[in-house]
Formats: structure tokens, C-alpha cells, sequence
């Protein structure tokens, strides 16, 4: 759901990204692989680029993509409303366990190895998907689909590196930046076109089956046109800080997606207290590590520094709220309003139109001059287009209508393109230089965890004040209900980031480890997974 990230400094820190170009995740290891830097550019580099940002773009059209095709699965494939959950949120859960271990694995192993890796196992988990035999196989190869997606994307502007020397890498950032605008806009459009032309009767598969040519295509020829690359002293995976993550975030997310439906019974309760007992010992053993060996997994110095531990739940806190909008969102207009993929799909170009409007003006000329305010001006621009929101479905009821929601969806893209793009900028800005992989490989990790709790708590905010046993003519004001309430939420959670934001640097440094480093690029408009590792 999500920024404009790119890599371990991701789009919005793109200072590091040119003076660190042979690093992805949490590697601290500064040196730079020979040619990579200023040497002249790999044979068929542009090539290989399009083959990288053919992939990078699979990967956000597929979180897109799904979201519309929700209510056709459902029908189709009569999944529970728990089970629609974790179509969403195991991707989502799967891919942020997976980001940092990702980028780690291609400076150990080789950068193109396991980016070919991901594309295949990718590309396998999506024929799985379209061809899953009920929800619960869905479901499973949809967290396949995540890890071997953490794999993938942190490769991508390794490879980028490795491949183009310094002075060709500003155009580059540009066409990825296009490739995230393009990939926010159509996936919504192509999900509802594919599912509403129910092609050779197989309703929603398609929107899985059609990343099977472009994968083998991306996979035959990276192959041959991508040079290889590797960071020269890599640090060891912490294995045990990621099975620590993974297992705290599905003790949490688990009874929280379930607990509705079974009644709310002891051991979520208890499941959910453990969550926090296990982070306690991530904490405890991830000092201990950093003391031993120096390769953590999250780097535990970095919380001593205000702004990024406060960066740190801001990015958390706009997960959650991503994750609960789009998820209710789209139920809310194909269930509550009972329009079909298509309708719905074009209802939220003018949000996506205007986060990327409102991202390129908030680098390029607000904040250096207003700094942190306009950030704090956009979660309370969000908030006030969501309270819109509200009010505009209890007004028109059941009668609301496209044009009619175009305007708190684009008070709503207005507020976020405010935040996507400078944010990661402003969280490292007093991150020490030797450090900035780490932070920026963790604020996005957080984020995609943010948005596995929003979609968890789904449960609990919209599906919580839902009826269980409703007649076909109250399901409509059922949902516009459950709607309006899951709202109410995001706005309260805008105004708790405003509040988090204060602890923010007045004025980001946006470029922290130097390098004269382009404009901001067009954000990522549905705020799904961004190109992170």
C-alpha cells in the first residue's frame, strides 16, 4: 500500500542511493563494487532496465490489482471475510518480513542470482494463485507470492547501480518514478477490466494468470542482459531476528483477522500479549547481536536518534491507515453500493491523479521551504478529506455517486502526495551517514508491517459492526454503515500522525550522505507496497 521507495534509500532518499551504489538493506558496507560508480555504463544496461522496472511494476500492479478483484473472489470462490483478509494481508505480512532478508540475500549471493530467484518464484506463486483450487490455496500462494516479491524488488536498484554509471542514474530515477504513477493508476483499471470481461469464464484468475508471460519474458531475458554484482564484504542474514518478526507479527495479525469469527476467544487475547513479549526479546537479542557481530537485523542505535524513532511510528501508524481504507473502500462500493470492478476502478483515478500532483509539488517546492509543515498540512488534508468522506456517504446514503466522491478523494490524494514523497527524507535527516541503509531499509519494512495490522484490524473496525446474518436488501446500508465507521478510524489515526510529525526535524535534509540528487519523482498513488527492500 504506500511511498515512492526504491531500494534500501528509496526514492525519497535518494542522496545515499548515489553515494552508496552497491548496497541494498541493511548492508553498511560502504564500498562499491568496481564500475559501478562513475566507470562507463554495463553493455545492454537500458535493456536490462527495462527488464527490472518490468518487473518492479508487477509487483505494484499485482497489490493493486487484487484489491478490486475482492468481491469477485469472495463470490466466486466463497472465501470468508477472514480469508479475504489474508489474501490481502499474507502478501503484505510476507513481504515486509521479507524485504530486509531480501536485499541481504542478493549482496551475499549475487544481485541478479536472486532477482531471478524472486521473478520465477513469483511468477510460479501467480500461476498458483490463478489457479487455486479454493480460498485456503489462495491464500497460500498469495504469502508465497510476498516472499518471493521480497526477493525481487530489493534487487531492482541494485541492479540499477551496478549497471549505469553515476551520471545516467538521475533519468533512470525519473522513469521509475513514471513506472510508480503508472503502476498506482493502472492496476485498479486492468483488475476491473479483466474481471469484468471474465475471460474464457474464468472470472477473477486472470488478474494472477497475466503475470505468467510478462515473468518468463522478464526471467528468459535477465538471464542474458543482466550483469552480475555483488557488495564486496556483505554482513551474515540475522535469521533469528527474522523468525523473531515473523512470529510476533503473526501472533499479532492472526487473532486479530480471526478473532471476529470465532468469537473472540481466550488464546487471542493471549496471542496477542505474547506478540509483545516476543518483540521485547527482538529488542533484547538485536543489542546483543550489534555488540557480538555487528550484522543485526534492525540496527538498535537508531532509536536514540528522536526523529527516526518517531519517523518510525509515523510510517507505522500510515501503514495501518492504508490498510484499512483501501481494503473498506473497495467493499464498500462493489458490496455496500453494488457497482461493478470497472465503476469502482475509475472512481479512484482523480485520488491517484492527485497524490502524484501534490507529490511532485511538496519536494520540488514546499518543503524546502516550509519544511516538517507540510508534511503536519497533509495528514490534516487527508484527515479532512476522509471526514468529507464520511459525511458525503450519510448524506447521499446509497445514492452516492462517482463524480460525487471525486472531491474528498481528492482532498484525500492531495494530503497523502503531501507525505509520500518527503517523508523518508525526513525521517533519516539526522540518521549518522554510516547508518542510513539500515534506517531507510526499516522505515519501509515498518510501513508494509503497518499495513498487514491495518488489514488485520479490518476485522475489527469494519467487519466488527457488520451483522452476520444479513438479508440482500441490508447489505447495502450494512456496509455504508461499517464504512463510514472504518473512517472515523483513519481520520483519528491522520490526527494521531499529525501529533507524531512534531517530533520530525523542522527542516529535512534531503539529500543526507550528499550527491546533488534529482527533484522528487511522482509518488506511489494507492498506497500499496512501494519498490523497497
Amino acid at each position: 500500500m504506500t511511498s515512492t521507495d526504491v531500494d534500501d534509500g528509496t526514492l525519497k532518499g535518494r542522496g545515499e542511493l548515489r553515494d552508496r551504489p552497491q548496497r541494498t538493506g541493511t548492508d553498511r558496507t560502504a564500498p562499491a563494487t568496481p564500475g559501478t560508480a562513475d566507470a562507463p555504463g554495463a553493455p545492454h544496461r537500458w535493456l536490462a532496465l527495462a527488464i527490472v522496472m518490468t518487473a518492479a511494476f508487477m509487483d505494484l500492479v499485482d497489490v493493486t490489482i487484487v484489491n478490486i478483484a475482492i468481491p469477485s473472489i469472495q463470490r466466486t470462490a466463497h472465501a470468508s471475510f477472514s480469508q479475504i483478509q489474508w489474501i490481502t494481508a499474507g502478501y503484505a505480512l510476507a513481504f515486509a518480513a521479507g524485504l530486509i532478508t531480501g536485499g541481504r540475500l542478493g549482496d551475499i549471493h549475487g544481485r541478479k542470482r536472486i532477482f531471478l530467484v524472486g521473478i520465477a518464484g513469483f511468477t510460479l506463486a501467480s500461476a498458483l494463485c490463478g489457479f487455486a483450487a479454493n480460498p485456503e490455496m489462495l491464500v497460500a500462494a498469495r504469502i508465497l507470492q510476498g516472499g518471493m516479491a521480497a526477493l525481487m524488488v530489493p534487487q531492482v536498484l541494485s541492479i540499477v547501480h551496478a549497471t549505469f554509471p553515476a551520471h545516467e542514474r538521475g533519468k533512470v530515477f525519473g522513469l521509475f518514478g513514471a513506472i510508480v504513477g503508472l503502476g498506482a493508476v493502472s492496476g485498479p483499471l486492468l483488475g476491473a477490466l479483466l474481471t469484468e470481461w471474465n475471460v474464457l469464464g474464468l472470472e477473477w484468475r486472470p488478474i494472477f494468470l497475466i503475470n505468467l508471460p510478462v515473468g518468463i519474458g522478464a526471467l528468459l531475458l535477465g538471464r542474458r542482459y543482466i550483469s552480475e554484482s555483488k557488495a564486496p564484504h556483505a554482513l551474515k542474514l540475522d535469521l533469528v531476528g527474522v523468525a523473531l518478526v515473523t512470529l510476533g507479527l503473526l501472533m499479532l495479525l492472526y487473532p486479530l483477522t480471526r478473532g471476529r469469527e470465532l468469537g473472540w476467544p481466550l488464546w487471542g487475547y493471549a496471542s496477542m500479549a505474547g506478540a509483545l513479549v516476543v518483540f521485547g526479546v527482538l529488542v533484547a537479542y538485536e543489542r546483543r547481536k550489534a555488540a557480538r557481530d555487528g550484522s543485526p537485523l534492525i540496527e538498535p542505535s537508531l532509536f536514540k536518534v528522536k526523529s527516526f524513532a518517531a519517523g518510525i511510528a509515523v510510517q507505522t501508524v500510515f501503514g495501518v491507515a492504508l490498510g484499512i481504507f483501501f481494503l473498506v473502500w473497495t467493499l464498500y462500493m462493489q458490496v455496500g453500493l453494488g457497482w461493478m470492478p470497472l465503476h469502482a476502478g475509475l472512481t479512484g483515478v482523480p485520488f491517484s491523479i492527485a497524490v502524484s500532483v501534490a507529490a511532485g509539488l511538496s519536494v520540488q517546492k514546499l518543503v524546502p521551504r516550509f519544511g516538517r509543515k507540510v508534511l503536519q498540512a497533509g495528514a490534516l488534508v487527508m484527515g479532512l478529506g476522509v471526514l468529507l468522506y464520511v459525511w458525503e456517504s450519510r448524506h447521499y446514503g446509497l445514492a452516492l455517486a462517482s463524480w460525487q466522491m471525486a472531491l474528498p478523494l481528492v482532498v484525500m490524494g492531495l494530503g497523502m502526495g503531501l507525505i509520500v514523497a518527503p517523508l523518508t527524507d525526513a525521517v533519516l535527516s539526522e540518521v549518522p551517514r554510516e547508518h542510513a541503509g539500515s534506517a531507510s531499509g526499516l522505515i519501509n519494512t515498518v510501513q508494509q508491517m503497518g499495513n498487514a495490522l491495518g488489514l488485520g484490524l479490518v476485522s475489527v473496525v469494519f467487519f466488527g459492526v457488520v451483522d452476520d446474518r444479513l438479508t440482500s436488501e441490508r447489505v447495502g446500508p450494512a456496509f455504508a454503515h461499517a464504512f463510514q465507521h472504518a473512517l472515523l478510524w483513519v481520520a483519528a489515526i491522520m490526527a494521531v500522525m499529525f501529533l507524531l510529525m512534531s517530533a520530525l526535524p523542522k527542516r529535512p535534509a534531503q539529500h543526507l550522505e550528499g550527491g546533488d540528487a534529482p527533484a522528487s519523482l511522482p509518488a506511489q498513488a494507492e498506497g500499496e507496497p512501494a519498490l523497497v527492500p
